[in-house]
């Protein structure tokens, strides 16, 4: 194995995100179906010496106790058998704030890297609880496919979903999650459905009425993605927005397109996620 271990750690799109109601804990019941993408921040774990957990940029507007890679580092160690210092290097490329699971998807590709690093051998099974700690998504990212998920996201069935194009564009108003499931006019209450039920007429999202309304932004970017696109929709509670391709070209037309005050790319769906081809490579 070369000393530095470096990984994916890829977004997300939810294809639909299905509110069925709100739990006595104050967490929603939902359904939703995530897709991966082959595009993500970038993290490398280079080994130290000495015992010490390095993690660099410093990101200013987030203390260390609360970020998701320190954190799931936090988590693992009680199982290391091999706690070697672990320089851990992020290079970040998925807004905060967008709706595509990038902190979601660093604090798995953490757990996977350190549970290798550190010798911990435990199973992707094992380590999914561990993500659920951190955050809702982090267990999708852990499992490394594309899947359906149920309860408040925790629940995963793998799901072979077509793999196409996608153009992803963030409008750069960060979004609150936790405003948008507290808000009172979010829809609740959406009839569960099929897995059969997705694949043959799609779902929606039940968050997207409400964040149009309250982020301008988005409904601009929707408006303006869905000249190009007539399924063009919002990621999770956004900010980011997609439209789905059939090929490559026809995204990165639409990127071309692209108001340059958008942050945007192509990426292609994925039902594997990159981070399990990388990590067999480093056997």
């Amino acid at each position: 194995m070369n000393d530095a271990l470096t990984l994916l750690a890829p977004a997300k799109l939810n294809l639909c995100l299905h509110i069925l109601g709100r739990r006595a804990d104050g967490y929603h019941e939902l359904q939703t179906a995530f897709q991966l993408l082959d595009y993500g921040d970038q993290l490398t774990f280079t080994p130290l010496k000495d015992e010490q957990l390095l993690l660099t940029p410093e990101i200013p507007s987030l203390p260390r106790e609360q970020n998701l890679i320190w954190r799931a580092a936090q988590l693992l160690k009680p199982f290391a058998r091999n706690r070697t210092g672990v320089h851990i290097h992020l290079e970040k490329r998925l807004p905060m704030g967008g709706g595509l699971g990038g902190g979601s998807s660093d604090a798995a590709t953490t757990l996977l890297a350190l549970n290798r690093l550190w010798e911990c051998g435990l199973t992707n099974e094992q380590l999914q609880p561990l993500g659920l700690q951190l955050g809702a998504d982090v267990p999708v990212f852990v499992g490394g496919r594309s899947a359906w998920a149920e309860g408040i996201g925790e629940r995963l069935s793998p799901l072979p979903l077509p793999e196409r194009w996608y153009l992803v564009l963030t409008p750069k108003t960060p979004v609150s999650t936790a405003e948008v499931f507290c808000h009172k006019d979010l829809t609740r209450g959406t009839a569960p459905i099929t897995v059969a039920a997705f694949l043959e007429r799609g779902g929606k999202n039940d968050c997207q009425p409400l964040v149009r309304r309250i982020y301008p932004e988005v409904d601009k970017s929707l408006i303006w993605l869905e000249k190009f696109a007539s399924n063009a929709t919002m990621s999770g509670t956004g900010a980011s927005v997609f439209a789905r391709f059939e090929s490559e070209a026809e995204a990165q037309r639409g990127l071309s397109r692209t108001p340059k005050h958008w942050p945007a790319f192509v990426a292609k769906g994925v039902n594997q996620s990159p981070v399990c081809q990388q990590l067999s490579e480093y056997s």
